[in-house]
């Protein structure tokens, strides 16, 4: 069933390349690459769908730019490109974020905060995310600067409010590089705790502006399920949380393992990680902040072993380090989240020497776009 309102954006934004398929269609074609990528003999398991299939995304960013003398607009730049697309609601964005967008874009207007241009380096406001909080209603808004300088800042975030009460926490995020990278080191904290929570699977998560968390939490406690169902955890296993974020993997296993180790190397989800141990009570899980291929690695140097490894890389999937450390820990199972399984079709073969799929699991956590999660459960061989 198509989409009962066509986004006009969505030839030139490219983030919905399926927008015009009936959402069957897209799962069915979803699950046909996964059949095409994954090794012969699996057993794989029809894609779940996702409970919404618009409207799901609980973080959004936009960036902004200057439209003539007098506006400042917001939208997402176009695929391979440096030319913004600007809209005024995203059929993907929970409803809440894209009021505020426009919002932050009229008061920086009014603030004379100038968009920050990238190729000349000039100008001030760069971005702006939402994060919301599906069980909690929890907002955060992050506000992205080329520097630290805020003027007018108190002002700003009270006229803010005043136009969205829902807004629980403010947070400047200071980006001075010219990057890609949205999101910069240093923040500052103009308004509330600075993070926001959100209940997953029945526990409560700390969420900052750099926290790693799925972005569709209703079809997330799907994919974490399943996770944790094809694990097969009896009580008994010591279990790594590789690429863990802030924790979530680990800390759902955790009720059902001996102990957990959890490896992040970004610092602000690792605090969010303690944090959220802390906050459930889980006593039997500990986090490192490092880069989990080069933990592994001496971990494996030092003969220790893990009976269960869970993985979740970004695209790029695992570094070779990183595989190579599994190989010379030989846990028993490997349960492998990608968010591109192209890149996990080429670790499943680096590791194929030692293990077997034994079971692969489509999720769809990113409906209305060619992206597709997928679970693989390796076993010993």
């Amino acid at each position: 069933m198509k989409p009962s309102v066509p986004c006009p954006h969505a030839t030139q934004c490219g983030g919905c390349q399926l927008l015009e398929w009936p959402y069957a269609r897209q799962l069915e074609q979803k699950q046909a690459n996964i059949v095409q990528l994954m090794p012969g003999g699996c057993e794989i398991h029809p894609i779940l769908p996702s409970p919404d299939s618009l409207h799901y995304r609980h973080k959004c960013q936009v960036t902004f730019r200057r439209q003539g003398k007098n506006e400042i607009v917001f939208g997402t730049y176009a695929p391979n490109s440096h030319r913004l697309v600007p809209f005024t609601k995203c059929l993907l964005h929970h409803p809440a974020a894209d009021p505020i967008f426009a919002s932050i874009a009229s008061l920086a207007k009014q603030f004379r905060l100038e968009p920050f241009d990238d190729r000349k380096g000039t100008g001030f406001l760069r971005h702006a995310m939402v994060r919301y909080g599906r069980q909690t209603g929890e907002i955060l808004v992050v506000l992205v600067t080329a520097r630290s300088m805020f003027p007018g800042s108190r002002n700003f975030v009270r006229r803010l409010l005043a136009l969205h009460p829902e807004i629980t926490t403010v947070v400047q995020n200071i980006n001075p590089d010219f990057t890609s990278m949205v999101l910069g080191l240093q923040e500052k904290v103009l308004y509330g705790s600075g993070f926001i929570r959100d209940k997953l699977c029945g526990m409560t998560f700390q969420l900052s502006a750099a926290s790693f968390f799925q972005v569709n939490p209703a079809q997330t406690e799907r994919l974490y399920q399943a996770a944790i169902r094809f694990a097969g955890l009896t009580g008994k296993e010591t279990v790594i949380d590789a690429y863990c974020g802030t924790g979530t993997i680990g800390l759902l296993a955790a009720p059902h393992a001996k102990r957990v180790l959890g490896f992040e190397q970004n610092r602000h989800a690792v605090q969010d990680a303690v944090r959220n141990a802390k906050r459930n009570r889980v006593s039997n899980i500990s986090f490192v902040c490092a880069d989990a291929g080069q933990k592994m690695v001496g971990l494996a140097a030092q003969g220790r072993r893990a009976d269960v490894v869970f993985t979740d890389p970004p695209r790029s999937g695992c570094s070779e380090h990183f595989l190579q450390a599994l190989l010379e820990m030989q846990p028993e199972k490997i349960v492998y989240i990608s968010c591109n399984p192209e890149t996990q079709a080429r670790d499943i073969k680096m590791l194929s020497p030692l293990y077997r799929v034994q079971a692969v699991q489509p999720v769809d956590l990113f409906p209305q776009t060619e992206h597709c999660e997928n679970i693989a459960v390796l076993v010993h061989q």
